[in-house]
């Protein structure tokens, strides 16, 4: 092996030759002012793909859902999402911090969804003792599950019953399409807002489109403003967006299948255990034993293999830059550990 094996995250995607070639030839303008002509292509994809009529180019997913959080609430009103929910738990609570908008957390269940009557009962009623209940937020995919698609259905049914808008932290939402054989745009249209990340399986460098009705976008567009993410010359990164939704989307089943080899392996380790049952996506989940807590992760690095080893279970995730060749070695490089270091 001569490459490194990064299964941290699919984050860290590098840009591929043809990627880097059409962020070369990108036509730029000011996308201030609206005249970028690729930004304009790039959203315009975005939107028809996910099932919009718009959308807007952002630098980042959490600088998405934050936007959306803005647009459909205000100052003291309330949202809900998952307990571990990436928009609650793991973006420095911006909506509480920068917008005054109230979370509201609710446990997931292990395939990502929360409970219906948990949320019903969650909806604050119309009395000036309580925040406004204005919005839902689910994630897809959770964890590497696809969200259900009825059970989708079943939550905007809810959110219509109570007048609540509903958005989606769609950061791997082609993931979950491409897994379902469905289009991206029968997940994404059914939600009044979607956040959709271009920079972790799909190989852009950077970005995020949050796309939804020409009013909601145009709205979004101000918050964009207010919160710095207004951008120049930014077709340069935009192509990469273009190329990445034109390119990327269909192969994302090749890293679904990395996945499911590397679980297959590291099953057959008896040091291991794997969540074969989450392994639906891009991710495999293994806990490993107490004492290789300290020793494992430098053993990988020094052969060439990079993973995150904070807490069981332990999330390795597989993207377009890791090969068949390193999932051959991933497995034999963890059997070489355990046989190095038995565990009595």
């Amino acid at each position: 092996m001569n490459s490194l094996v990064d299964l941290r995250s699919d984050t860290t995607t590098q840009p591929s030759a043809g990627m880097r070639q059409a962020m070369f030839e990108a036509e730029v303008g000011d996308d201030v002012y609206g005249e970028d002509p690729t930004v304009l292509a790039l959203e315009r994809t975005a939107a028809e793909q996910l099932g919009h009529e718009a959308a807007l180019f952002v630098g980042s997913g959490t600088q998405s859902n934050l936007i959306a959080l803005l647009t459909h609430c205000q100052r003291g009103d309330e949202y809900i999402a998952g307990n571990q929910a990436h928009s609650y738990l793991e973006e420095g609570g911006g909506g509480a911090v920068l917008a005054s908008i109230q979370p509201q957390p609710l446990p997931n269940q292990p395939d990502g969804t929360i409970d219906l009557e948990a949320i019903r009962k969650a909806i604050k009623p119309d009395d000036f003792h309580f925040a406004r209940t204005r919005l839902l937020c689910l994630e897809n995919t959770f964890f590497g599950r696809p969200l259900p698609l009825d059970y989708i259905e079943q939550a905007i049914h809810l959110a219509r019953q109570h007048g609540l808008a509903i958005h989606l932290d769609g950061a791997r939402v082609f993931n979950a399409a491409v897994k379902q054989c469905v289009t991206p745009a029968t997940i994404g249209g059914c939600f009044d807002s979607v956040s959709a990340c271009l920079s972790k399986g799909l190989g852009a460098p950077v970005g995020t489109v949050l796309c939804g009705s020409r009013e909601f976008i145009d709205a979004a567009r101000r918050w964009r403003k207010v919160v710095g993410g207004g951008w120049r010359q930014a077709g340069i990164l935009a192509a990469a967006g273009v190329y990445a939704l034109k390119n990327n989307v269909d192969r994302l089943v090749e890293d679904h299948d990395k996945a499911s080899q590397l679980a297959e392996g590291l099953a057959n380790i008896d040091e291991i255990e794997v969540d074969q049952a989450a392994v639906q996506t891009n991710m495999v989940f293994i806990n490993l034993p107490e004492a290789a807590a300290t020793t494992l992760s430098p053993f990988l690095r020094d052969n060439g293999i990079l993973i995150s080893v904070e807490y069981n279970p332990v999330r390795l995730v597989t993207h377009l830059d890791v090969t068949d060749e390193g999932i051959r070695h991933v497995i034999s490089t963890f059997e070489t550990y355990f046989t190095q270091h038995p565990v009595n």
